[in-house]
């Protein structure tokens, strides 16, 4: 039997996050290895498993995957998660990085200070509300589909549902002019390796607190 991927990253979200939901949604056991000391992530830059100095790493069939995208392209193409073809690959990169780069403002709050976080938290709700669940709401309108690319459980659908649980965290009331993008949140919440993930006792992290931020701090010396 193959080795279960490990994951080498902080107690935390972050960018690992994202990885976690896509090995969760195609029903992948994983392991993970927490990094809490600074020597722990010298060690694995000192043995070369850190491409670019950087985590999230991921070890998994004989390889050290690190930069999140291309260990998130390769679990969506191994996992059948990625589209039939080119023309669906390039739907669900582009839904992808749009839901990434709504995320990412998102998992950069905690290290702001208290008036940076208060202007960012504002930020994020009129660009989720005024630009990102704008668009998937007229995409679901559009094609009338359960999922967002060629009717079929993707990568993209992963991604905009943990979007959408991670802005709901700041506002629970977000989707109230989202019927659609409601539904859809319903809809892949029931798919059965999605609604194990987000059951209590699951591998899914905690919102961040201060906490992660002052370990991750002190591990990467920022």
């Amino acid at each position: 039997m193959a080795a279960k991927p490990k994951l080498y990253y902080f107690r935390g979200r972050g960018r690992m996050e994202s990885i976690r939901w896509l090995l969760a949604a195609a029903g992948v056991e994983f392991e993970e290895e927490f990094l809490e000391k600074r020597e722990q992530y010298e060690k694995l830059d000192k043995d070369g498993r850190l491409l670019f100095g950087q985590v999230p790493l991921v070890e998994m069939d004989g390889m050290m995957l690190t930069q999140t995208r291309a260990i998130l392209n390769y679990l969506a193409a191994k996992y059948n998660l990625y589209g039939k073809d080119l023309k669906e690959r390039v739907r669900i990169d582009m839904y992808v990085d749009g839901t990434l780069d709504l995320m990412m403002m998102i998992v950069l709050t905690p290290f702001k200070s208290p008036e940076e976080k208060e202007e960012s938290l504002a930020l994020i709700m009129k660009k989720a509300k005024n630009r990102y669940f704008t668009v998937f709401e007229k995409i679901l309108k559009d094609h009338g589909q359960d999922f967002l690319v060629g009717n079929k459980f993707s990568w993209a659908d992963v991604q905009l549902l943990e979007a959408i649980l991670m802005v709901e965290e700041l506002n629970a009331s977000v989707l109230s002019d989202f019927p659609l993008l409601k539904a859809f949140k319903t809809r892949i919440s029931n798919i059965p390796t999605i609604k194990k993930f987000l059951q209590p006792g699951s591998q899914r992290k905690p919102p961040p607190d201060q906490h992660y931020a002052d370990v991750v701090r002190h591990v990467l010396q920022f």
